[in-house]
Protein backbone atom coordinates (compact mmCIF):
# COMPACT_ATOMS: atom_id res chain seq x y z
CA UNK A 1 0.00 0.00 0.00
CA UNK A 2 2.81 2.34 0.94
CA UNK A 3 4.68 1.50 -2.11
CA UNK A 4 1.57 2.38 -4.24
CA UNK A 5 0.97 5.70 -2.50
CA UNK A 6 5.14 6.69 -3.37
CA UNK A 7 4.64 5.33 -6.98
CA UNK A 8 1.46 7.79 -6.92
CA UNK A 9 2.77 10.79 -5.44
CA UNK A 10 5.77 10.15 -7.69
CA UNK A 11 3.54 10.32 -10.83
CA UNK A 12 1.76 13.59 -9.74
CA UNK A 13 4.93 15.49 -8.97
CA UNK A 14 6.62 14.30 -12.74
CA UNK A 15 3.10 15.55 -14.16
CA UNK A 16 3.13 19.26 -12.70
CA UNK A 17 7.30 19.23 -13.99
CA UNK A 18 6.14 17.89 -17.04
CA UNK A 19 3.21 21.21 -17.43
CA UNK A 20 6.35 23.33 -16.01
CA UNK A 21 7.82 22.32 -19.23
CA UNK A 22 5.23 23.16 -21.01
CA UNK A 23 5.08 26.88 -20.32
CA UNK A 24 6.46 29.43 -22.12
CA UNK A 25 10.20 31.12 -20.96
CA UNK A 26 8.62 34.31 -20.31
CA UNK A 27 5.86 32.83 -17.58
CA UNK A 28 8.50 30.91 -15.95
CA UNK A 29 9.47 32.83 -12.82
CA UNK A 30 5.86 33.24 -11.79
CA UNK A 31 3.36 31.12 -13.16
CA UNK A 32 3.57 28.50 -10.99
CA UNK A 33 1.72 24.85 -11.42
CA UNK A 34 0.08 23.18 -8.43
CA UNK A 35 -1.98 19.64 -7.30
CA UNK A 36 -5.73 21.12 -6.25
CA UNK A 37 -6.61 21.01 -2.96
CA UNK A 38 -9.84 21.98 -3.30
CA UNK A 39 -13.55 19.80 -2.34
CA UNK A 40 -14.63 18.56 -6.02
CA UNK A 41 -12.64 21.19 -7.61
CA UNK A 42 -12.59 21.99 -11.28
CA UNK A 43 -10.04 20.21 -13.84
CA UNK A 44 -8.04 22.66 -14.05
CA UNK A 45 -8.14 26.41 -13.01
CA UNK A 46 -5.91 29.40 -12.65
CA UNK A 47 -6.04 31.83 -9.85
CA UNK A 48 -4.19 34.95 -8.44
CA UNK A 49 -1.55 34.28 -5.33
CA UNK A 50 0.17 37.44 -4.81
CA UNK A 51 1.21 40.46 -6.76
CA UNK A 52 2.49 39.36 -10.41
CA UNK A 53 2.63 35.55 -8.98
CA UNK A 54 -0.24 33.03 -10.61
CA UNK A 55 -0.80 29.44 -9.70
CA UNK A 56 -2.71 26.55 -11.91
CA UNK A 57 -4.48 23.98 -10.03
CA UNK A 58 -4.85 20.88 -11.76
CA UNK A 59 -7.10 18.08 -10.26
CA UNK A 60 -4.54 15.14 -11.18
CA UNK A 61 -7.21 12.14 -10.77
CA UNK A 62 -9.74 14.06 -13.27
CA UNK A 63 -6.69 14.68 -15.47
CA UNK A 64 -5.88 11.04 -15.85
CA UNK A 65 -9.18 10.32 -17.89
CA UNK A 66 -7.44 12.59 -20.67
CA UNK A 67 -4.85 11.82 -23.56
CA UNK A 68 -1.52 13.92 -23.31
CA UNK A 69 -2.09 15.96 -26.12
CA UNK A 70 -5.84 16.59 -24.63
CA UNK A 71 -3.92 17.39 -21.28
CA UNK A 72 -1.43 19.65 -23.20
CA UNK A 73 -4.20 21.79 -24.72
CA UNK A 74 -6.24 22.11 -21.87
CA UNK A 75 -3.20 23.14 -19.77
CA UNK A 76 -2.14 25.55 -22.87
CA UNK A 77 -5.62 27.06 -22.42
CA UNK A 78 -4.96 27.90 -18.93
CA UNK A 79 -1.83 29.35 -19.90
CA UNK A 80 -3.37 31.71 -22.72
CA UNK A 81 -6.09 33.04 -20.57
CA UNK A 82 -3.02 34.21 -18.31
CA UNK A 83 -1.19 35.30 -21.39
CA UNK A 84 -4.90 37.53 -22.20
CA UNK A 85 -4.60 38.88 -18.35
CA UNK A 86 -8.29 37.06 -17.91
CA UNK A 87 -7.48 35.82 -14.38
CA UNK A 88 -9.83 36.88 -11.95
CA UNK A 89 -8.19 38.47 -9.49
CA UNK A 90 -9.25 39.85 -5.51
CA UNK A 91 -11.04 43.02 -6.12
CA UNK A 92 -12.26 45.45 -4.03
CA UNK A 93 -15.54 45.46 -5.70
CA UNK A 94 -17.33 43.70 -2.48
CA UNK A 95 -16.11 44.92 0.08
CA UNK A 96 -17.30 48.19 -1.62
CA UNK A 97 -20.19 47.54 -2.44
CA UNK A 98 -20.61 46.24 1.41
CA UNK A 99 -19.56 49.57 2.36
CA UNK A 100 -21.78 51.52 0.09
CA UNK A 101 -24.80 49.27 1.73
CA UNK A 102 -23.72 49.74 5.33
CA UNK A 103 -23.10 53.27 4.72
CA UNK A 104 -26.43 53.91 2.61
CA UNK A 105 -28.55 52.54 5.40
CA UNK A 106 -26.56 54.78 8.14
CA UNK A 107 -27.16 57.89 6.48
CA UNK A 108 -30.93 57.17 5.49
CA UNK A 109 -31.12 56.86 10.13
CA UNK A 110 -28.82 60.47 10.32
CA UNK A 111 -30.58 62.05 6.75
CA UNK A 112 -27.55 63.44 5.28
CA UNK A 113 -28.21 63.42 1.48
CA UNK A 114 -24.79 64.29 0.22
CA UNK A 115 -23.07 61.23 1.97
CA UNK A 116 -26.18 59.69 1.39
CA UNK A 117 -25.63 59.91 -2.40
CA UNK A 118 -21.79 58.93 -2.45
CA UNK A 119 -22.62 55.34 -0.72
CA UNK A 120 -25.03 55.07 -3.44
CA UNK A 121 -22.78 55.86 -6.01
CA UNK A 122 -20.20 53.71 -4.74
CA UNK A 123 -22.72 50.83 -4.57
CA UNK A 124 -23.39 51.51 -8.46
CA UNK A 125 -20.07 51.59 -9.16
CA UNK A 126 -18.44 48.45 -7.10
CA UNK A 127 -21.90 46.30 -8.82
CA UNK A 128 -21.42 47.35 -12.36
CA UNK A 129 -17.89 46.01 -11.76
CA UNK A 130 -19.25 43.09 -10.27
CA UNK A 131 -21.69 41.96 -12.80
CA UNK A 132 -19.11 42.89 -16.10
CA UNK A 133 -16.76 40.33 -14.47
CA UNK A 134 -19.07 37.87 -13.81
CA UNK A 135 -21.25 38.32 -17.51
CA UNK A 136 -21.35 35.04 -18.86
CA UNK A 137 -21.34 36.10 -22.81
CA UNK A 138 -17.63 38.13 -21.45
CA UNK A 139 -15.98 35.05 -19.89
CA UNK A 140 -17.70 32.92 -23.05
CA UNK A 141 -16.04 35.30 -25.58
CA UNK A 142 -12.74 35.00 -23.43
CA UNK A 143 -12.48 31.30 -23.06
CA UNK A 144 -12.77 31.15 -27.12
CA UNK A 145 -10.27 33.67 -27.34
CA UNK A 146 -8.08 31.49 -25.02
CA UNK A 147 -8.90 28.82 -27.25
CA UNK A 148 -7.34 30.33 -30.42
CA UNK A 149 -4.35 31.38 -28.30
CA UNK A 150 -3.87 27.65 -27.33
CA UNK A 151 -3.79 26.61 -30.46
CA UNK A 152 -1.30 28.92 -31.69
CA UNK A 153 0.96 28.28 -28.37
CA UNK A 154 0.25 24.31 -29.51
CA UNK A 155 1.92 25.14 -33.04
CA UNK A 156 4.74 27.09 -30.59
CA UNK A 157 5.92 23.73 -28.94
CA UNK A 158 5.80 21.83 -32.44
CA UNK A 159 1.83 20.71 -32.78
CA UNK A 160 0.75 20.59 -36.11
CA UNK A 161 -2.32 22.90 -36.67
CA UNK A 162 -5.33 19.88 -37.65
CA UNK A 163 -3.55 18.16 -34.68
CA UNK A 164 -3.91 20.94 -32.22
CA UNK A 165 -7.50 21.57 -33.10
CA UNK A 166 -7.87 17.69 -33.07
CA UNK A 167 -6.48 17.63 -29.55
CA UNK A 168 -8.73 20.53 -28.20
CA UNK A 169 -11.74 19.41 -29.80
CA UNK A 170 -11.49 16.11 -28.38
CA UNK A 171 -10.76 17.40 -24.67
CA UNK A 172 -13.63 19.63 -24.93
CA UNK A 173 -16.07 16.49 -26.12
CA UNK A 174 -14.83 14.98 -22.88
CA UNK A 175 -15.72 17.96 -20.90
CA UNK A 176 -18.83 18.57 -22.50
CA UNK A 177 -20.01 14.56 -21.62
CA UNK A 178 -18.54 14.81 -18.12
CA UNK A 179 -21.05 17.95 -17.26
CA UNK A 180 -23.45 17.47 -15.22
CA UNK A 181 -24.70 20.88 -14.79
CA UNK A 182 -26.25 22.09 -18.35
CA UNK A 183 -24.75 25.87 -18.26
CA UNK A 184 -21.58 24.55 -17.37
CA UNK A 185 -21.98 22.07 -20.44
CA UNK A 186 -23.87 24.82 -23.13
CA UNK A 187 -20.80 26.45 -22.62
CA UNK A 188 -18.36 23.32 -23.53
CA UNK A 189 -20.39 23.21 -26.60
CA UNK A 190 -20.58 26.95 -27.73
CA UNK A 191 -16.99 26.28 -27.17
CA UNK A 192 -16.51 23.68 -29.51
CA UNK A 193 -18.69 24.97 -32.40
CA UNK A 194 -16.36 27.70 -32.33
CA UNK A 195 -13.32 25.54 -32.44
CA UNK A 196 -14.72 23.78 -35.44
CA UNK A 197 -15.54 27.17 -37.36
CA UNK A 198 -11.72 28.19 -36.36
CA UNK A 199 -10.85 25.20 -37.79
CA UNK A 200 -12.29 25.20 -41.34
CA UNK A 201 -11.80 28.78 -41.96
CA UNK A 202 -7.40 27.58 -41.25
CA UNK A 203 -8.32 24.57 -43.25
CA UNK A 204 -9.88 27.09 -45.78
CA UNK A 205 -6.50 29.12 -45.57
CA UNK A 206 -4.02 26.44 -46.27
CA UNK A 207 -5.77 25.27 -49.48
CA UNK A 208 -5.84 29.13 -50.49
CA UNK A 209 -9.67 29.83 -50.36
CA UNK A 210 -11.42 32.56 -48.85
CA UNK A 211 -11.32 31.97 -44.72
Amino acid sequence: MTSYVTSAARADLSELRRLKSLLPPELRSWVTIEAATAANPPLITCEEIGKDQIEVQVDLIKWEAFALDQRNLLFWHEVARVQNDTIPRDGWEMAALAIGLGGAVGELWVQDGLLLMLALALCGVSGWRLYKRNNGEKRLVEAIEADEKAIALATRFGYSLPNAYKSLGSALKILIDQSPKKNVRRVYEKRLDALKKSAARAKARAKGQPA
